[in-house]
């Protein structure tokens, strides 16, 4: 084990020895001052306006008119949010989040994916957007890429195409250089992981490609080179003037040994974070590569398996992997669940459990939620925050923003009294806040997932995510807030959960109906958007 890799040991020895009641422990305590709160939206799942205003077909358009996603469900309309402006931001002021994190679509903004086909409508919309939020005192965090991309693009083979490097360059420099004066906060990608593994490696995203062996590993290739190439395009020609920053939104699980008593399970749980995590966090914070377990183990596939190779992964040139290092003013964390894992022989299986050596599963105790995926485990945010902060950020002490963390509840069972949801944020953000006071990791946002419900990928609208209720029946689309956001607004004010206003912290838990005034000015507003609309 190298000196890099063992700091998966370092945490697991620190949190190993925890009781249940010492890791279960609820902190009544307040972040620091000038801690951030936001919540978030993607484009595509909640914009709608597919064909409007000279947006072009983005890859998850494609995949709901060809029937792909849950009951034939399409993004056409969403949550109507193109047209829904001003109805979203006062949802926003009634949350009195401090920062809005959403996603451009690039192929709003530039319909084939290049600059030529520039949509000024497409980005008149972002404008109107931006200026909303900023004078209402909210700050704009833009994402470039969540996951939709030009369908005209993906015509040429999407991000498997070295060309994608130059055409993400160019459209970021279109979007520093048209809101970079009132956008301070950019993603150049939101759960880069998720594109390479769901939409090029097992398929079930957009664009469907069922490819582990090569084009999930060159994909995440050409993301770090985008990503790369975009920040430097800020930092050369915007940061001077501007003086934002730009970073990118890792996902990753907790990985938990199976059998803590096992070294090999320890090993591998180690494996399971550096082929999530490392993949992409590895180049850009610690040295301009992969991790040298994703090397290795990749190697030991190719000389086992010579007839059937189970992963083919790119190798970055001297230059490139100098380009790619440091890459980050901030390191964007999004976080929803855990694994256990322990040491397998993978044979010759494509995908990371094969070619990784382990077995991810769930302790059957873990509460379910309407993802066969999302498994509530709140001290996992903290093992995993402090790993980032011993395996990547110990040299350059970069902040840590918690770029997205939410659960969802069935479509059919949904309601405003959405207690789950209310335990899930409850105890996530307190491990943070533990995180942050107890571990002295550096943590100074975090994003609630999200704010409104939404066409959740392939799952269509069978799932809510959102702080916010939206009829999906009405052609309105009206939004209700949810007892989660009203307990999200009581967190924000309290700045966390401190213990000389715990008796204040309770009244989440009042009846709905008793609690409805503190949003009456939101739902009276919205009702007079919808006649309106």
């Amino acid at each position: 084990m190298t000196g890099l890799r063992n700091s998966y040991q370092t945490v697991w020895d620190k949190f190993k020895s925890q009781t249940t009641a010492e890791r279960d422990l609820f902190l009544q305590e307040s972040f620091p001052s000038g801690f951030q709160w936001a919540t978030s939206s993607v484009s595509f799942k909640t914009e709608g306006g597919w064909s409007e205003g000279g947006k072009g077909e983005t890859i998850w358009d494609r995949f709901g008119h060809e029937g792909l996603a849950f009951a034939n469900q399409t993004a056409d309309l969403a949550c109507d949010s193109y047209r829904k402006v001003d109805y979203d931001v006062y949802l926003l002021r009634g949350l009195q989040v401090d920062t809005y994190q959403f996603s451009i679509s690039w192929a709003r903004i530039f319909p084939t994916g290049y600059r030529q086909s520039q949509s000024e409508k497409g980005a008149q919309y972002y404008d109107q957007l931006i200026n909303a939020l900023v004078a209402s005192g909210i700050q704009p965090i833009v994402t470039l890429y969540h996951w939709d991309m030009p369908q005209a693009l993906q015509n040429y083979g999407g991000w498997t195409n070295a060309s994608i490097v130059e055409a993400f360059k160019d459209y970021a420099d279109f979007c520093f250089s048209r809101f970079g004066d009132r956008v301070k906060i950019w993603n150049t990608f939101n759960s880069p992981w998720v594109v390479s593994h769901a939409g090029y490696g097992t398929g079930v995203h957009a664009p469907g490609v069922k490819d582990y062996v090569e084009s999930s590993y060159q994909v995440t290739h050409n993301i770090l080179k985008s990503h790369a190439e975009a920040w430097h395009v800020y930092n050369d020609n915007y940061r001077k003037t501007q003086g934002g920053k730009v970073g990118i939104a890792l996902n990753s699980d907790w990985a938990e040994p199976s059998d803590p008593a096992k070294p090999e399970d320890v090993a591998a749980a180690d494996r399971y974070l550096q082929f999530m995590l490392g993949w992409f966090a590895h180049p850009i914070f610690v040295d301009g590569d992969y991790p040298a377990i994703l090397k290795d183990q990749v190697e030991q596939k190719k000389t086992a398996c010579p007839d059937s190779v189970p992963a083919k992964l790119p190798v970055f040139t001297p230059t490139e992997s100098k380009r790619i290092l440091g890459t980050a003013d901030f390191f964007g964390l999004n976080h929803y669940t855990s694994r256990l894992v322990s040491n397998s022989d993978g044979g010759c299986t494509p995908g990371p459990d094969g070619v990784g050596d382990f077995h991810a599963t769930v302790d059957p105790t873990w509460s379910s939620t309407a993802s066969d995926w999302i498994y509530p485990v709140p001290w996992g945010l903290r093992r995993l925050l402090n790993y980032i902060s011993t395996e990547y950020l110990s040299a350059n002490k970069l902040p840590v923003y918690i770029t997205g963390n939410g659960m969802p509840t069935d479509y059919s069972v949904d309601s405003l009294t959405d207690t789950s949801r209310m335990d899930y944020m409850k105890s996530y953000i307190n491990e943070a806040l533990k995180a942050t006071l107890t571990d002295g990791v550096d943590v100074q946002r975090f994003t609630v997932q999200s704010l409104m419900d939404g066409f959740e990928a392939n799952q269509g609208y069978s799932q809510r995510f959102g702080l916010h209720y939206v009829n999906f029946e009405v052609g309105s689309r009206p939004r209700t807030p949810k007892q989660s956001a009203y307990l999200y607004a009581e967190i924000i004010e309290q700045n966390g959960f401190s213990s000389q206003k715990s008796k204040k912290f309770k009244a989440a838990e009042r009846p709905l109906t008793r609690r409805l005034a503190m949003f009456a000015s939101v739902l009276v507003y919205s009702t007079s958007l919808l006649t309106n609309s």
